[in-house]
């Protein structure tokens, strides 16, 4: 932050409250958001027909590159962690990831991030939106996209379910001008709402006739207002009713002993976890979020701590979608708003650094076992070609099938591109 050396931990507050909300209170805000379809109908139906999935693991406040995919040991800057061998042929990571050594013959990391804001406030808006440029409308996050370009799996449970610490509830204000329609559904500690399950008095024939009661109120609403308000606000019951059916996507009795074990008894493990269910389960975009990642004072305490639960959860993620074949159509990422900075503060952390950090992807449509791009000897700036945020859509749509020159978005008739036009894909990221 640039008007003091350490974060105030109630910027992150306030930004997670902005997203807080009931399924009840969001029902009535998302009858307010508008509409954006596709230019081109054809397209659009042929792409929800490929079961593609996405899982975005978010660290929000940054992750250390230097400690996790880019060290830099024995250099001014590097820390005292070393650097180790992975399973990937002239790949060394920080021996933080352990784990995630032996799995590297799957990943494909970037090294050569370099974005803009060195904000949380604006940074973690503009990494998960892609930054089209000003359109003069909030354009969604990359899982409100999904949503809407590939639409749910034919499991029919809804397409973007967000598992994270604290509250949950339905977020319109992830799709931007998609409309609340394809916001996320957020499980607080990646567990369902305690009203989710149907009361054991009401029988499944009084629920046929509540729903049936409700679709016709729906129709008379429906006449007189908005068709996309409409739709948004049915969208939510509809979701709700689906998933009061699923309650087996949250028992815990149903996952083994080993399993928990192998993700880690703490919070990022146990979601990590929920996480790779629901793919399992033909949910088509997972979020998985970790707060905490802003190592201002104490950076290598802190990375020790949150990088090793980090490294144990997701080497057991890759480990289990490569096994069950789920990484041929499954997209791994994991990232954070920016990095951390090589020059260590008074404080003894790394502060915000958005001029050269490290993003990990794996799975369909990427190559395996690669490290693109590279970073001066102390990790100060960026020694080949820089990638901003917008390369990276480019190259998560394409590798998903979705073709960024092809597809546009349309907002009542204002056809927008559905990532930064100034970009492009990392090619040598594509398989």
């Amino acid at each position: 932050m640039k008007h003091h050396p350490l974060c105030n931990p109630l910027e992150h507050r306030v930004s997670r409250r902005q997203f807080l909300g009931g399924v009840g209170a969001s029902a009535a805000a998302a009858t307010i958001g508008t509409f954006g379809g596709l230019v081109h109908s054809a397209i659009a139906d042929d792409l929800r027909k490929r079961e593609k999935q996405v899982i975005f693991i978010w660290l929000d406040g940054g992750m250390s590159q230097l400690e996790s995919w880019d060290p830099k040991p024995n250099t001014e800057f590097g820390g005292p962690f070393r650097s180790i061998a992975t399973s990937a042929p002239d790949i060394r990571v920080s021996e933080l990831l352990r784990h995630t050594s032996k799995q590297m013959h799957h990943l494909a990391i970037v090294r050569s991030a370099s974005t803009k804001d060195d904000s949380h406030s604006a940074g973690v808006a503009r990494i998960q939106r892609g930054d089209p440029k000003n359109r003069g409308v909030d354009y969604p996050f990359f899982g409100s996209a999904v949503a809407k370009l590939l639409g749910p799996c034919e499991g029919g449970l809804p397409a973007y379910m967000w598992i994270k610490p604290g509250n949950g509830g339905f977020i319109p204000t992830d799709a931007g001008f998609l409309g609340a329609k394809y916001g996320a559904l957020a499980f607080g500690d990646g567990k369902a709402p305690e009203s989710l399950l149907r009361p054991s008095v009401i029988s499944e024939s009084d629920e046929a006739l509540r729903n049936e009661f409700r679709l016709k109120l729906n129709s008379r609403y429906a006449a007189r207002h908005r068709k996309p308000n409409s739709e948004a606000n049915s969208y939510v019951y509809d979701v709700a009713r689906e998933l009061s059916r699923r309650g087996d996507l949250f028992d815990e009795s149903k996952v083994s002993e080993r399993d928990r074990d192998r993700y880690g008894h703490y919070e990022l493990g146990r979601h990590m976890l929920q996480g790779r269910r629901l793919l399992e389960n033909g949910v088509r975009f997972v979020k998985v979020n970790s707060y905490g990642w802003d190592s201002h004072g104490d950076n290598f305490n802190a990375s020790q701590n949150l990088i090793g639960k980090f490294d144990q959860s997701f080497a057991a993620l890759i480990e289990d979608l490569a096994e069950r074949g789920m990484l041929e159509h499954t997209l791994v990422i994991a990232l954070s708003e920016f990095g951390r900075t090589p020059r260590i503060n008074s404080h003894v952390g790394r502060d915000h650094w958005p001029q050269c950090w490290s993003i990990a992807m794996a799975g369909c449509g990427l190559k395996r076992g690669v490290a693109i791009g590279a970073t001066t000897e102390r990790g100060e700036a960026v020694a080949t070609d820089p990638y901003d945020i917008g390369h990276f859509f480019h190259t998560w749509f394409t590798a998903l099938g979705i073709d960024p020159k092809r597809i546009e978005y349309d907002n009542h008739g204002q056809p927008l591109p559905i990532a930064h036009d100034g970009c492009g894909p990392i090619t040598a990221a594509l398989a």
